[in-house]
């Protein structure tokens, strides 16, 4: 008799209907926008908040056939509208079924107190089913190399990584294989996800997108590149030098990243000193930028893909390597021993000796202050290498350019650590 009240008198389970006919709604419109679906706006805000009055009266019941009864019954519904008037050859209607399930489960979630969650994932379908074009033309342009080496990354990432053993070992117990690769995974991810975004996006957003995407997967790859095309076209040599100071930018960024993931105590430390860099570079990277030539011809820069099983164990030796060589040379010669293996370590990679001084600052072997100080000595080596190939490569005209975005990024760097 009590339950029976409950349920008549149930209009505090109005909050949740309104959930599920959003959500229901948010999906149906990007369907109705298909003129080969066979469900649209109101099927699915139907369909959604039915899935949500199969949950409620399923667990009122006591049963849990009901609600299992009821996503058949959509199953049956919808592949039969497709079954009796089917569409073109090439639209067999999958996506709209697989669809209407899940708006049928999420409605369900949403009794069950799974609201947040169902909303989220309601978000990630309809993005995935606009996106179709721009999700099968990514497809269409990543090759078969670089579909091996996603793989060989999820492999390494969701295999590997959690069986390798998560202890310390060798001197000053600096070396742990668990935390070696999971740097190693965390360097990858960051690159692949540049990777992927420069070949999809290519040239069409012009320099800004193009030098930030770069920085993301090589900054020396994109110097070594815009270095060549300006010698070759004089022309260019301002737009050349907004995309390498962008791509040196973004190096900045992702030192911060790595900082918030690895070591979050020395983000404080850290942020007026890459900040600083990053701002006072902006200002000289855009001043290039909008004097440039719109009708300068873009490439895209060189690159391996970082997901590759030969780049991403290779990175993971060279980690290991300076992590080693900084926990010795800070024990022998302190932190001079230090900086001297954070300058020529930074000549080719700032990312590795990044994370050996971050894991050095939570081993408590480094202080604060040693920690941002080698980071920023590496990265000023690296910006005086690349800067040495814009010279001998891009010529005195670039390098002019080039030096006033360098010289406002280390500027801003050094306004930084001073203030520290």
């Amino acid at each position: 008799m009590e339950s029976m009240l409950v349920l008549n008198n149930g209009i505090e389970t109005l909050p949740q209907f309104i959930t599920s006919l959003a959500i229901g709604l948010l999906i149906g419109l990007e369907r109705e926008r298909n003129p080969s679906a066979k469900a649209g706006l109101r099927t699915f805000a139907l369909v959604a908040m039915f899935g949500t009055l199969s949950a409620l009266l399923s667990g009122k019941l006591g049963t849990p056939w009901l609600l299992i009864a009821g996503l058949l019954a959509v199953a049956g519904m919808i592949i039969a509208a497709y079954h009796n008037k089917p569409v073109e050859a090439d639209e067999p209607g999958t996506t709209t079924v697989i669809a209407l399930l899940l708006c049928y489960g999420l409605g369900a979630m949403i009794w069950f107190g799974l609201a947040k969650l169902a909303v989220m994932l309601a978000i990630a379908v309809t993005a995935l089913l606009y996106f179709k074009p721009e999700l099968r033309g990514m497809s269409q342009r990543l090759t078969r190399s670089d579909l091996v080496a996603v793989l060989q990354f999820s492999v390494l990432t969701f295999i590997v990584l959690p069986i390798l053993p998560d202890q310390s070992y060798g001197p000053y117990g600096a070396f742990n294989p668990h935390q070696a690769w999971l740097m190693v995974v965390l360097i990858s991810g960051i690159s692949l996800a540049g990777y992927t975004a420069l070949h999809v996006a290519g040239t069409r957003y012009g320099a800004p997108l193009l030098g930030f995407l770069g920085g993301l997967v090589s900054s020396t790859a994109t110097t070594l590149l815009y270095a060549r095309n300006s010698r070759n076209n004089p022309a260019m040599s301002q737009l050349a030098a907004a995309i390498i100071v962008i791509a040196s930018m973004v190096v900045l960024l992702r030192l911060l990243v790595l900082s918030a993931v690895v070591a979050y105590g020395a983000v404080p430390a850290l942020l007026p000193v890459l900040s600083g860099g990053f701002l006072f570079g902006l200002a000289v990277a855009l001043y290039n930028w909008r004097k440039t030539i719109n009708t300068t011809k873009l490439n895209i820069p060189e690159t391996a893909n970082p997901a590759e099983l030969r780049t991403a164990l290779g990175f993971g030796l060279l980690y290991v390597i300076v992590l080693l060589g900084a926990a010795w040379m800070q024990d022998f010669a302190g932190s001079r021993g230090l900086y001297a293996v954070a300058l020529v370590s930074g000549l080719t990679d700032v990312d590795a000796i990044t994370l050996s001084s971050l894991r050095l600052f939570n081993l408590g072997q480094l202080n604060e202050h040693q920690a941002v100080t080698s980071i920023t000595l590496a990265f000023f080596a690296n910006l005086t290498f690349k800067f040495g190939m814009v010279i001998f490569i891009g010529g005195k005209n670039l390098a002019r350019y080039v030096a006033a975005g360098f010289g406002a990024i280390a500027l801003g760097m050094l306004v930084g650590l001073v203030a520290l």
